[in-house]
């Protein structure tokens, strides 16, 4: 059964940390560029960052650029995001996605990814 798995979210105050993790059955994360997303109440869901298949290639959007980590280990078929300094407004859902990527950019900086697979979002709160 494919599937993608978000874990590492919860709690924490301003300026703490999370490392979220997305890890995948069924499927091969090495063939696909993987992106983080996030989706905060009313309001649309976000790119934030992306990673080529290969790890050498990562991009942000510059609300989290310099605190936030994008990495991938595919021999263990898990996508990391490592979340630094972390303010309310990181408050959101956030998802994964396995897809493809043609190079293009959005205007913020983040990858244009068709979208294959989606995992089913973990929660992270930042209040103190």
């Amino acid at each position: 059964q494919l599937q993608l798995v978000e874990s590492g979210g919860g709690s924490v105050q301003p300026g703490g940390s999370l490392r979220l993790s997305c890890a995948a059955s069924g499927v091969t994360l090495a063939y696909y560029e993987m992106g983080w997303f996030r989706q905060a109440p009313g309001k649309e869901r976000e790119g934030i960052s992306c990673i080529s298949s290969s790890g050498r290639t990562t991009k942000y959007v510059d609300s989290v650029k310099g605190r936030f980590t994008i990495s991938r280990d595919n021999a263990k078929n898990t996508v990391y995001l490592q979340m630094n300094s972390l303010k309310p407004e990181d408050t959101a859902v956030y998802f994964c996605l396995a897809g493809g990527w043609s190079g293009r950019t959005t205007d913020q900086g983040m990858c244009v990814m068709t979208e294959h697979y989606w995992g089913q979002g973990t929660q992270v709160t930042v209040s103190s």
